[in-house]
């Protein structure tokens, strides 16, 4: 999602395109009321569930990655019965959210963990569901490599996430007033995929949805990103408060633009499924499919 205006924060280590422990932080806070505000994060959930209900799959053991509040994980447990579904997530509150809105008897669990360092076995895994989770994962190369480890061969991933264009408006009006970052970079759809590849997982789908949103005034626009956790933790934002003035003057651009009600912002979507191809081999081990091999004929 993209960011408001900037807080300051300790910096985090160098090269890195998010501060983690700024988006622990800020999910931690907005825990309590995000299933109020994040309509968003229900939407690319419905999509994703939408995707899905054509495929046939019996999936035993399924991760919901970037859990949240854990309501994707409790719809998970719902369409396949009798799979073990693990809720997990960066921030503790939304795992704690989680926890007390299920049923004592669901077979879901919660786990608090970094997505580009899953603590799960190699192979242990038959579906991947991770909703709007890559726009706050500092490696998403490496949370694709993760995938591929604890996805079983044929296993499947789902995920969402978002494109450049989204709120294009609130990235132009703050371009106008200095040259500071303060929305992510979000990937383009080719990118992700290419990514996804780069990775060992195989045929990759992607496809684009837009979602069109109308906002009577900045305010209530910070307002729904700020109580859907979407703060600025970018790891190169301003290390001080922004100024008043400099402030007043993105808002009244942005104001601009949110008043033409024949313009509503745009949300570009992105949605993709890869299937896995098992944990990668260790260096120097090769694996051939015994039914590539062919038979030898005497003469």
């Amino acid at each position: 999602m993209p960011m408001t205006p900037d807080l300051p924060d300790p910096a985090p280590p160098g090269g890195r395109l998010l501060d983690t422990a700024s988006v622990r932080r800020r999910f931690d806070r907005a825990a309590r009321r995000f299933d109020e505000a994040d309509f968003v994060h229900r939407h690319t959930a419905a999509g994703l569930f939408e995707r899905l209900a054509p495929m046939r799959l019996a999936p035993a053991r399924i991760l919901d990655a970037g859990s949240a509040t854990g309501s994707a994980s409790r719809e998970l447990a719902r369409r396949y019965r009798g799979s073990r579904v693990l809720s997990l997530d960066l921030s503790h509150a939304m795992l704690v959210c989680a926890r007390s809105r299920r049923s004592r008897f669901a077979r879901i669990r919660e786990l608090q963990a970094d997505a580009s360092r899953l603590p799960l076995a190699d192979g242990s895994i038959d579906l991947v569901f991770a909703n709007l989770l890559l726009p706050w994962t500092d490696d998403a190369p490496g949370f694709f490599r993760e995938v591929r480890r604890v996805l079983r061969r044929e296993g499947l991933f789902a995920f969402s996430t978002l494109g450049p264009d989204t709120l294009r408006e609130l990235r132009d009006a703050w371009a106008a007033v200095d040259d500071d970052v303060h929305v992510n970079p979000f990937p383009d759809m080719h990118d992700v995929g290419d990514a996804v590849l780069r990775a060992g997982l195989a045929d990759p789908v992607l496809d684009v949805d837009r979602l069109a949103v109308t906002w009577p005034d900045s305010a209530a626009l910070f307002r729904d990103l700020t109580a859907a956790g979407a703060r600025n933790s970018l790891a190169g934002r301003r290390r001080t408060l922004t100024g008043k003035r400099r402030f007043a003057r993105m808002r009244e651009r942005l104001d601009a633009e949110l008043a033409d009600p024949a313009a509503p912002c745009e949300l570009e979507i992105v949605f993709g499924h890869a299937w896995g191809t098992g944990p990668a081999p260790a260096p120097g081990e090769y694996r051939l499919d015994v039914a590539a091999i062919g038979r030898r004929m005497r003469r």
